[in-house]
């Protein structure tokens, strides 16, 4: 860490010219993000002006086509990957200046849901933790919380039934999803002394099960709320570890004795941001819909067909239980495209006619990488 007082040559007393240039150069970084903050500030009063919510201003898919541009004119040896963490993090602590960017997921500290919000957000951002998929809608839909994360599917365990449960009973949009690689790695207090007890969440315990019946046959295993449950646990009672990600280690000072012990290693978990906001088209996009089907033979197939003549792609479909009637169901659809495109707006006006019930849950930016 550099001193508070510039370095001196030694034999003439005087200021280290290689520290007063940083100085400058730090002066001069601190006067421009002043300057980006007025910037901001005219924007927001001029949108507060006309009647706009200054909440639409928050677009992290327009934010990470600016970071994409300016990687590619980073021509010097600053990485890129800093440039990306830096940006986010002046995004949001500008904008919250006017409108604080408040985000409800899926807690307590430390799930994996947390985690996904801070890869897609800032740490800037204010964050509230929710006790169940329900709650994060329920602050999002009163308009206590901007956004919503939730979990949606897993390449191992399928889709998250309860989130698209939820879907029927809130009027919300799909904003983004998160692609995160999913690592379980084993947590204790101390690095030495016997191992008594493991926690975690069932599902994590199901998928390092192999890993622990190799290397921990006898040791009991217990069921937890959620791997940060399991973390707390561990790190209050000696002997025993848990079952959990790198940032649950962090949180709760606990130590990674064995990393990635999970059954299969390219394990990912997909998130959706839910917000009363709706997305624009960005060239890359997906969309979500929910139908019901007429209880009639072929009508799944007349449903599905407008898709086919449009040349779309549904990358996935699920259905769930209506709990009106017995074997009545609402069924789930992903495809290629924004809601604005032509052919998607075509497809869906034929769906609209083969169909009881149609809603369209919002399109969002397709994303391709996945965060580790």
């Amino acid at each position: 860490m550099w001193p508070i007082k510039p370095d001196t040559d030694k034999e003439h007393g005087l200021p280290d010219p290689n520290r007063v240039k940083l100085d400058e150069i730090d002066e001069q970084i601190i006067a421009l993000l002043n300057r980006r903050v007025e910037a901001v500030a005219e924007i927001t009063s001029a949108a507060t002006d006309v009647g706009e919510d200054t909440r639409a201003l928050f677009n992290p898919s327009k934010e990470m086509e600016l970071i994409e541009r300016l990687q590619k004119l980073n021509t010097g040896s600053f990485p890129n990957d800093a440039i990306k963490t830096i940006f986010k993090e002046i995004f949001c602590a500008t904008l919250s200046l006017e409108h604080p960017v408040t985000v409800a997921y899926l807690g307590p500290q430390a799930t994996y849901t947390h985690q996904a919000a801070l890869k897609y957000f800032s740490s800037t951002c204010k964050y509230i933790s929710a006790d169940s998929i329900r709650e994060v809608f329920e602050v999002v839909e009163s308009g206590k919380c901007s956004f919503g994360v939730v979990p949606i599917e897993n390449s191992n365990e399928g889709a998250v039934n309860y989130t698209l449960d939820m879907f029927v009973d809130y009027n919300l949009k799909v904003y983004a999803e998160i692609l995160l690689s999913i690592n379980h790695h084993l947590l204790l207090k101390s690095t030495d002394g016997e191992i008594k007890k493991i926690y975690s969440h069932p599902q994590v315990i199901a998928q390092c099960r192999k890993w622990l019946e190799r290397n921990m046959l006898g040791v009991p295993i217990f069921e937890a709320g959620s791997t940060s449950q399991a973390a707390a646990i561990a790190a209050e009672e000696k002997g025993v570890a848990a079952i959990g990600s790198e940032l649950a280690a962090k949180i709760y000072d606990l130590n990674i004795i064995e990393k990635g012990i999970a059954n299969v290693k390219d394990n990912v978990t997909r998130f959706l941001v839910i917000s009363k906001e709706a997305q624009g088209s960005t060239g890359n996009d997906m969309t979500l819909i929910m139908f019901t089907a007429k209880d009639q033979p072929g009508s799944l197939y007349e449903i599905l067909t407008p898709f086919k003549k449009q040349k779309i792609n549904l990358t996935r479909i699920e259905s769930r239980p209506s709990k009106k009637k017995a074997w009545d169901y609402i069924f789930f659809a992903d495809m290629e495209g924004h809601i604005e495109d032509k052919k998607v707006k075509k497809a869906l006006d034929d769906v609209r006619k083969h169909s009881v019930y149609l809603k369209i849950l919002g399109s969002y930016p397709h994303m391709e990488t996945i965060e580790r």
